[in-house]
């Protein structure tokens, strides 16, 4: 352990439903590391994009990160220094979306068509992961092959952060997305006005953002992944979400860590007796309203705000990790179980139930 006093610490989580989130929208974490003088920063905020993009590459020194496993397994394929130290699961809304009146009411209707898969200027593209593996899925439901579709293209714009949005109204034409507020389509907006065009014929989108992009232009869907019987065909960059720690920082101030990740644990115990304060603080998190998030992640969506190293979510990374090796977002492939470290995750535990008995 490192004597030396660690007086920065950086956290990252993506706009999107996991239990770090909630944990710094409470405020804890500034909370628990007041009194040991260490100041707690999330990239997020950061106006230096090089910052920022430790969300993406994980460089940053003394950060702590829950964000989609595409950028950490891309990150860890490429030598950066890290450990996984807790996993969710979020059954989220994914689905291929298409037009009314397109002639694509079933997965099987896929034939000959063009669906989009988004292109973003970054070196590593969890989206266009995430629309392969849906439209790969949804294809092999309906006994087709990759070659069965036409891929495009869609360039879409970097998006860190959703922007706050107003009610859209009108829809069935490319004036929808140039008539919507600034950001009410969120990461999907290119490849929505793409569908509108009739450049492509289906698109795949997914979360509350996702699911209100498809509201707002009465998309179709076509196939709603969440309901898939197989548990690795839900799985995408979003899905396990994986708490990633700068190896540095394990290692020399492992009771940091401990008591960080305590936090994340304390905050999934707090979301499951307060629903209402959950989706509210998921909302302001997807900048969607609590309407779509209910109807996204469920109405139960407090109760699953949980870390853990379960074994479903520890393969759906492992063959995840398979997945991106096979069409080639990394180069280079790895023990994705030796990449876990348990430890602090038991660690944590002891810690919030000492904290549970000091209560009573």
């Amino acid at each position: 352990m490192n004597m030396t006093p660690l007086e920065i610490l950086w956290y990252s989580r993506s706009p999107h439903p996991c239990p770090l989130g909630l944990a710094a929208q409470l405020g804890w974490f500034i909370d628990e590391f007041r009194d040991d003088g260490i100041r707690v920063f999330t990239v997020q905020d950061s106006v230096d994009l090089t910052l920022r993009d430790s969300h993406l590459d994980h460089h940053l020194p003394n950060s702590i990160r829950q964000g989609g496993n595409v950028p950490a397994i891309w990150a860890r394929s490429r030598g950066a220094r890290t450990r996984v130290i807790g996993l969710s699961w979020m059954n989220e809304f994914q689905a291929i979306v298409s037009l009314p009146g397109r002639g694509i009411e079933v997965p099987a209707h896929l034939a000959g068509r063009r669906v989009a898969l988004p292109v973003y200027d970054s070196s590593v593209d969890g989206r266009r992961s995430e629309a392969l593996h849906g439209f790969l899925v949804t294809l092999a439901g309906a006994g087709l092959q990759p070659k069965d579709v036409r891929f495009v293209d869609v360039a879409a714009d970097r998006y860190w952060q959703p922007r706050p949005v107003a009610a859209a109204h009108g829809a069935g034409s490319d004036s929808t997305v140039r008539a919507a507020p600034p950001g009410v389509f969120g990461e999907y907006a290119r490849q929505i006005g793409a569908l509108l065009r009739h450049e492509v014929d289906a698109v795949y989108v997914k979360g509350a953002r996702g699911l209100r992009a498809a509201h707002i232009v009465h998309g179709h869907i076509v196939q709603d992944l969440r309901v898939h019987p197989d548990p690795m065909a839900q799985v995408h960059t979003g899905t396990p979400r994986p708490i990633t720690v700068d190896e540095e920082l394990l290692q020399t101030h492992p009771e940091v860590v401990e008591r960080f990740l305590a936090r994340i644990l304390a905050a999934g115990q707090w979301a499951a007796t307060h629903p209402r304060e959950t989706a509210a603080y998921i909302s302001r998190e997807t900048q969607a309203s609590e309407e779509f998030v209910h109807e996204a992640y469920g109405i139960d969506v407090h109760r699953h705000l949980v870390t853990d190293l379960a074994s479903r979510s520890v393969q759906a990374l492992e063959s995840h990790q398979h997945f991106l090796r096979e069409w080639g977002f990394i180069n280079k492939g790895f023990d994705v179980r030796a990449w876990i470290d348990p430890g602090p995750l038991a660690a944590a535990r002891e810690r919030v139930a000492d904290q549970a008995l000091q209560v009573l």
